[in-house]
């Protein structure tokens, strides 16, 4: 594990860009970029514009390390290069900015209200890809419908075994049971959540350390005892759907939880923007982002 690197995301003031829009997510995060799925012709084009799209964000003056500890990054965008220097390289070498490796690969379809992770088949050469790439940690997501016992025990067992893994790695897993914004019983769920999560924390081994990103609560601090939990390195906050403004008030609201926002910082960015204008909106999106971080 790079010392530098973990020092940043244990210590640093900040949060995490997550830049891993997949194959499924990547179709709407053109169309609000401004590129309609008429401009391209298969899934090598998309990620060739997607790419475009994340190299100018983290190109701009605006993404810097001092606001800016990591960025999550798509499988895709590891293989690419920027400025001829892959992807994750690029990141931590010119920017001081700490890569992780979204994993996973889709979800099965929704049981006893939760959707699980598909089987990740090639775990281990993705493991050994992110090392080869100087990566520090992965990412995988698995989404809650609904207020179920059963099934969000189900999606906290299936991600702390594969943390396992990970860590045995010597890679730090985020794990990311994202609670629908849309769900009626949202609240009860995020209870179950916080219960079942720290359970399996207790039981995660002594001096191995994971990353919980978690759905804004509707209860304001409720995962704020976790940040103590001496297997958590951090906690950031996933904005699920939420605007920015809104995204940013909740945060603000929840103590010693960090971002690590999607949609809501790539919101309002527009592929034919002059520079001048895509830079003044990412700088007002980062700086946002950022203070409301360090509540």
């Amino acid at each position: 594990m790079n010392n530098a690197q973990l020092l940043k995301i244990s210590a640093g003031q900040g949060f995490i860009a997550a830049l891993d829009q997949s194959g499924g997510s990547t179709p709407k995060a053109l169309k609000l970029y401004g590129i309609e799925e008429s401009e391209y012709d298969n899934s090598e084009d998309m990620y060739d514009l997607i790419h475009e799209m994340r190299t100018r964000i983290i190109k701009s003056n605006a993404f810097a390390s001092h606001r800016i500890l990591g960025a999550i990054l798509f499988e895709n965008t590891i293989q690419k290069k920027i400025d001829k220097i892959p992807s994750a390289i690029y990141l931590w070498e010119k920017l001081k900015v700490v890569p992780f490796l979204k994993i996973d690969k889709g979800l099965l379809s929704i049981d006893n209200q939760v959707q699980l992770l598909k089987p990740i088949d090639d775990l281990e050469a993705s493991l050994k890809m992110a090392k080869e790439n100087k990566v520090f940690g992965t990412k995988m997501r698995s989404v809650i419908n609904g207020a179920n016992e059963t099934g969000i025990k189900d999606i906290v067992d299936q991600q702390f075994d594969i943390a396992s893994e990970i860590l045995s790695y010597g890679l730090v897993p985020i794990i990311e049971p994202e609670v629908s914004i849309t769900i009626s019983d949202k609240k009860v769920a995020e209870d179950l959540l916080y219960d079942s999560l720290r359970s399996r924390l207790d039981r995660i081994g002594t001096n191995k350390q994971v990353i919980l990103k978690l759905s804004l609560p509707d209860q304001d601090n409720l995962y704020e005892p976790l940040t103590k939990h001496p297997n958590i390195l951090r906690i950031v906050a996933l904005s699920g759907g939420f605007k920015k403004n809104e995204a940013v008030d909740k945060l603000i609201r929840n103590k010693k939880i960090i971002a690590s926002f999607s949609r809501a910082l790539a919101e309002g960015l527009k592929r034919n923007d002059p520079k001048e204008e895509f830079d003044k909106q990412l700088e007002q999106t980062i700086q946002s982002i950022y203070e409301a971080s360090l509540t």
